[in-house]
């Protein structure tokens, strides 16, 4: 079996290529592919059994005034991904993403709720989605995932670290809920998914459970040995970005039983292994923002 990652120096890229590590693995990053060049990409996954498409433009609020460059990576890339393992018959795990709903449920999204983007980003991994399934419906992974943090790349969980060392306090908003994510756990679904011969369809790909980003922060201070309390409670209103953030970005779990797999577990053990295996990176000391 021949593994093809696109988009391999982001940060699940890079855990990818450790869950797979003893396999035949080819590892491309954006300097190596460009994946909204149908005709490189299409020399690119010749030969290969399967292609996981980390590949993306995550710049959510550049996106809103970029959509256009979005588009050409988010959707673009994925369709001529699509085309070329349709014609060689690989299989394509497509990565998205919590943005292609609107954010205004109160339950779990079902993995085949309508899509209802609401920001330029979320409009460009919808778009992708509509034409990885329409290329290749027999062999193609939609694989959603949300609120990711990992080793190999800033996120939020680093950046509270940061700032704990550099402020009394932090404020965050606990008006929005999700799910944290691990990456090193989503790269092991994947291969997971692939191991098992999963059917093709739409997945979550997400920790268990749920979380505000004001949780999530004082998970992240407790397990540094932190003072939680150092993290303030604010809502949306303080921090206004130019790309709307869904208000809700739980997604359901219901396809990973249905072929009678586990669903990833609860965020917090896997952000409780994430930071004693080091993942987070160098735990900010008590008190060191007074230094």
């Amino acid at each position: 079996m021949k593994y093809l990652i696109t988009g391999a120096s982001g940060m699940l890229g890079r855990d990818l290529q450790t869950v797979l590590a003893g396999r035949s693995v080819t590892a491309l990053g954006r300097s190596d592919l460009d994946v909204t060049d149908l005709g490189a990409v299409t020399d690119a996954v010749a030969g290969f059994d399967v292609v996981i498409n980390a590949a993306a433009y995550t710049q959510v609020d550049d996106a809103e005034t970029n959509e256009e460059a979005a588009y050409a990576v988010n959707a673009d890339g994925a369709l001529n991904l699509a085309i070329a393992t349709s014609v060689g018959s690989a299989r394509l795990v497509q990565v998205s993403t919590d943005y292609v709903f609107d954010g205004r449920a109160t339950t779990p999204y079902p993995e085949n709720t309508p899509r209802d983007p609401i920001s330029a980003y979320g409009r460009t991994k919808a778009a992708g989605e509509k034409f990885v399934l329409a290329e290749n419906p027999e062999g193609s992974f939609i694989v959603r995932t949300a609120w990711l943090y990992g080793q190999h790349g800033p996120n939020f969980a680093t950046t509270m670290l940061r700032l704990a060392g550099s402020h009394p306090t932090v404020s965050v908003v606990g008006d929005q809920l999700g799910q944290p994510t691990w990456t090193m756990d989503l790269a092991r679904q994947i291969a997971l998914m692939l191991d098992t011969d999963a059917p093709a369809g739409v997945y979550h790909g997400t920790n268990s459970g749920v979380a505000s980003w004001f949780d999530f922060a004082r998970e992240v201070f407790t397990l540094a040995g932190l003072d939680p309390e150092r993290v303030l409670r604010t809502d949306s209103a303080a921090f206004v970005r130019p790309a709307p953030r869904p208000s809700y970005s739980v997604l359901g779990h219901d396809a990973w039983a249905a072929v009678g797999l586990e669903p990833m577990r609860p965020w917090q053990q896997a952000l409780a292994e994430a930071a004693a295996t080091g993942a987070l990176g160098e735990l900010a000391p008590l008190g060191a923002w007074k230094k």
